[in-house]
């Protein structure tokens, strides 16, 4: 090496040497924050009147008001899966004598679990508290589902603190979902869907949201199971069967909203010819002497290939071969 380039290269493995040092010093003290929290919250007590305590900052001029859990299923002393049969309050946000004890005027309280997107517990950990009882056999595939590697907290979509869970109704439970699935709602807002707006579906009906080991978290091992649960006549099984709907039903239909009718993915004949040569056949245009001409042929109108071909999904009919019958 150049003995005059040597000064460059000292300096530029200096500098390089503190942005190392720098970013190696950043990460722990992030980390050290988290963490003397944490031990903060796990040195505390428990308090001795337990909800009594919380009651008497938390009431309803509290910037966390707490009064409306008494009228759901978690504060119910009688019922032993309760938290209130229990621990009440600090069975599911830990310890919280030190909590409770009063602080100067300009002071935080001792911190204790908070749950919620802002909150320092990770999303992990708050899930792990809510699992400590409902991790039965409908929630026993959440661990490694799509929800939970995606970091979405229970939380995220379940109101514990109030009466009217809007996820448990089926009337409101999509707009929920749709916080995050933006797609999926505008796809409901297309034509021809199925009848989530109108409140008579709710997302569950279709998916499990807890987590399951099928695609796209359906509550079936397949997609034509799951449509078959409404859609059981289309299930067969038939003398005649039309290959695509035996196969999947996506073939022909999208599964939240489409802009052509019965959710198909596009309208009759484009639909049938992708599958099924034209050439030939009625599907084409006609005019006087079968010459083309700019009249549509009568067997495109209204039905299309479903005027002669009626029993799209299948058909039982000795001669039904050609699923016209």
């Amino acid at each position: 090496m150049n003995d005059k380039h040597t000064p460059m290269y000292a300096l530029l493995f200096l500098l390089c040497f503190l942005v190392g040092v720098a970013a190696r010093a950043e990460a722990p003290a992030a980390a050290s924050q988290t963490s003397a929290t944490e031990d903060a919250n796990k040195a505390s007590a428990y308090t001795e009147k337990g909800a009594d305590t919380c009651l008497k900052c938390h009431d309803e001029d509290s910037e966390f008001p707490v009064f409306d859990i008494f009228k759901t299923k978690h504060a119910q002393p009688a019922d032993k899966r309760s938290p209130f049969a229990g621990l009440q309050c600090e069975a599911c946000h830990g310890p919280g004598a030190n909590h409770a004890k009063q602080v100067p005027k300009g002071h935080k309280q001792a911190p204790i679990i908070k749950y919620g997107a802002k909150s320092w517990v990770s999303t992990e950990k708050q899930n792990q508290v809510c699992l400590g009882c409902h991790e039965n056999q409908n929630r026993i595939t959440w661990k490694g589902g799509a929800h939970s590697n995606g970091d979405v907290a229970c939380v995220s979509c379940h109101k514990i603190h109030t009466p009217h869970d809007q996820i448990l109704s089926t009337t409101e439970q999509p707009d929920v979902c749709y916080k995050c699935h933006k797609q999926q709602r505008a796809d409901f807002m297309k034509p021809s869907t199925h009848p989530v707006r109108a409140g008579q579906m709710a997302c569950s009906d279709c998916h499990k949201v807890h987590g399951a080991v099928t695609a796209n978290l359906l509550i079936k091992p397949t997609l034509n199971e799951t449509c078959y649960t409404c859609h059981a006549e289309k299930r067969g099984p038939f003398l005649w069967e039309h290959a695509p709907v035996a196969e999947d039903c996506s073939n022909c239909h999208t599964v939240h909203g489409s802009i052509h009718p019965s959710l198909l993915t596009k309208r009759a004949p484009l639909l049938c010819q992708q599958c099924h040569s034209q050439a030939g056949h009625p599907s084409t245009e006609h005019g006087p002497g079968d010459l083309p001409s700019g009249t549509p042929s009568g067997f495109l109108l209204s039905g299309a290939c479903l005027n002669c071909h009626s029993q799209v999904h299948g058909s039982n009919h000795p001669s039904g071969v050609k699923l016209m019958r």
